[in-house]
């Protein structure tokens, strides 16, 4: 005797070697043996042979017309051998019924199974939908095999175009073109970016890495949303003036400005000027929500990304000529230059200059000061401060620091220029101790006040934000504030609404326990590690630029630690291979090759020591 069962959600035939009521002993119809509980037995029958039954079984079921099985099945449950005998219009024999349970149980769209043997005809709507979806999914199969083929021959599909940084950075894994692009991966062994690559979908490598960083942080785009205009600012007594700024020529963020106004003494009427958006940002506002959501504003070189609208910029940027509404510290410095006396307002500024870093520093600078010299606009008051500035230093116990270079890049028209440029020159001086000197007394003055706000500090040579005043060890002050650049960081924004409150008298917006300061250090730390790893990494892109416009095949360097040099001349530290054990500071000629914009990256490889 022999049967048809179902096992492991398949259909089998078999021997049936003992029946012993609830279970059999069978073979397989491939010959193996084993157990089966009788509840699991499909069919009965003498003849013919199993492995014969279920061969013409297959090739019967592949005739069978599932519509019409599904027509003749009906709306009611039903057993496969009634509908074997309705379908074929007799008694069914074993190879029909089997070929029915087959088309049955391999067809769940058709038929919903209902028990043993059991089943019932799907509805007719859920039926065309699942037809549908059959139909979609083939011919999605066939589009899909026909984009691998393209990518694999290194052809970029149609569809793929304005979705390709999507594909490379922030794929959408359920959609057809990643699934496609994957596969391609496979058969080519290459990742996604370099099959993109290889298909010609970068055309633009700096593009490739800006997009990468939108995707990611600017999902919606750099740029803004259409809002309310900020409220004017009200109207506040005049301030001292004439004021200036000192920036380079591409800020457009001027957050500070000086006034100076010189006492029959010896001493000065000192003037700290920050611009005050605080006035026309309500806490939150859609403004304020927007910038708490930038939080910065992004530098790299070729391009920065600003915190705030350039409309609101340009109503409380400090731009010569114009009045302009600002928080003022105001100290009147003994000819000494020791501080008498401290005050904080906000009033109006009248700009009269705003002194560019390029044309003012071959005027202003360690071998002009006090000399003999064609006049400029300021210089009296920018030589007073830099001597102001020195004595805050020294008052810092910073006076001995180690001179370092920043690098400036210029990027015009895809043509790099990185020049090194002293930090700590009277320019970088003036300015950076009369911004520490205000977020110091601001935080101070906060602390004095009993008013929240956010602080930076440094103890144990880790930096870290609080809302409690602690000091900061590198800088040699009490406390410090992040208040001198509320146009570019949301920090500085928050903590000028606390000053100005203080400053009146008033109510300030935040308590210490206000949630939203505990968000603004939270969000602002992780934000700004972010954006400076952003302009670290298009610096490097933008120094391997450079090598290839000058086609720099050789240069020197020197060892840092391990295995890694820094480039002379660029703010750019290698991976070297080929060298000799290393010392840190030895002086090395490298060559430079194998450059990759995409990995921003290249070979360097040792070719000598140098004479030191």
């Amino acid at each position: 005797m022999y049967l048809l069962y179902e096992e492991d959600g398949d259909i089998k035939a078999g021997t049936i070697l003992a029946d012993n009521d609830s279970s059999l002993q069978i073979e397989s119809q491939h010959g193996k043996r084993g157990k089966l509980k009788t509840n699991h037995v499909l069919l009965r029958f003498g003849s013919p042979l199993p492995a014969e039954v279920m061969e013409n079984a297959r090739a019967l079921k592949e005739e069978l017309d599932l519509d019409f099985l599904w027509e003749v099945a009906g709306t009611e449950e039903f057993g496969f051998e009634t509908l074997a005998a309705d379908y074929f219009g007799h008694a069914a024999t074993p190879t029909e019924a089997s070929a029915i349970v087959l088309a049955l149980h391999n067809a769940p769209i058709y038929f919903q199974k209902k028990g043993k043997g059991r089943y019932k005809a799907a509805a007719a709507d859920i039926l065309a939908a699942a037809k549908a979806g059959l139909e979609r999914r083939a011919r999605e199969a066939a589009l899909r095999a026909e984009w691998v083929a393209l990518l694999v021959a290194g052809k970029l599909p149609e569809p793929f175009h304005g979705h390709v940084f999507e594909l490379a950075h922030k794929p959408d894994k359920n959609g057809l073109e990643y699934k496609a692009l994957n596969e391609a991966c496979a058969a080519t062994s290459l990742s996604p970016v370099r099959l993109l690559d290889k298909c010609g979908a970068i055309p633009s490598s700096h593009e490739f890495h800006r997009q990468a960083f939108r995707l990611e942080h600017f999902p919606k785009g750099f740029g803004f949303p259409e809002l309310a205009a900020p409220l004017p600012p009200p109207i506040l007594p005049a301030g001292d003036t004439p004021a200036f700024s000192i920036d380079d020529a591409a800020t457009t963020e001027i957050d500070d400005a000086f006034s100076v106004i010189f006492r029959p003494d010896g001493g000065a009427r000192v003037g700290i000027h920050i611009a005050a958006p605080a006035l026309g940002i309500l806490p939150g506002s859609d403004l304020d929500r927007l910038a708490a959501s930038r939080l910065s504003t992004v530098y790299a070189p070729a391009e920065k990304f600003t915190m705030l609208p350039e409309d609101l910029i340009a109503q409380y940027t400090l731009a010569e000529n114009c009045e302009c509404p600002a928080l003022s510290l105001y100290l009147e410095v003994g000819p000494d230059y020791n501080i008498e006396t401290v005050a904080t307002v906000a009033d109006r500024i009248s700009i009269a200059a705003n002194l560019r870093h390029e044309t003012l520093e071959p005027l202003f600078n360690e071998n002009t000061i006090g000399q003999p010299g064609p006049d400029y606009p300021f210089r009296r008051e920018l030589e007073w401060l830099y001597a102001f500035a020195r004595s805050l230093e020294i008052g810092r116990g910073k006076a001995e620091q180690v001179q370092r270079h920043d690098f400036v890049f210029r990027v015009r028209d895809e043509l790099v220029e990185i020049n090194p440029r002293a930090r700590g020159n009277p320019i970088d001086k003036l300015v950076s101790e009369l911004m520490i000197l205000a977020n110091n007394r601001w935080g101070e003055f906060l602390a004095e006040k009993n008013v929240a706000g956010i602080y930076r500090a440094q103890t144990g040579g880790k930096v870290r934000m609080t809302l409690s005043p602690a000091p900061h060890e590198g800088l040699g002050v009490s406390c410090y504030t992040w208040s001198t650049s509320p146009l570019r960081r949301y920090v500085d924004l928050v903590n000028q609404r606390q000053i100005l409150a203080a400053a009146a008298g008033e109510i300030p917006p935040h308590t210490a326990s206000d949630p939203l300061l505990f968000a603004a250090v939270r969000d602002f730390e992780l934000a700004y590690d972010v954006y400076n790893d952003y302009q670290r990494r298009m610096e490097r892109y933008w120094c391997l630029r450079w090598i290839q416009q000058e086609k720099v095949e050789e240069i020197d360097a020197t060892a840092w630690r391990e295995n890694l040099v820094r480039l002379d001349g660029l703010p750019f530290v290698a991976r070297i291979t080929g060298a000799p054990t290393l010392n840190p500071g030895d002086r090395i000629r490298v060559a430079l090759s194998d450059i990759d914009l995409l990995d921003i990256d290249l070979t360097c490889r040792y070719l000598a020591h140098l004479d030191t």
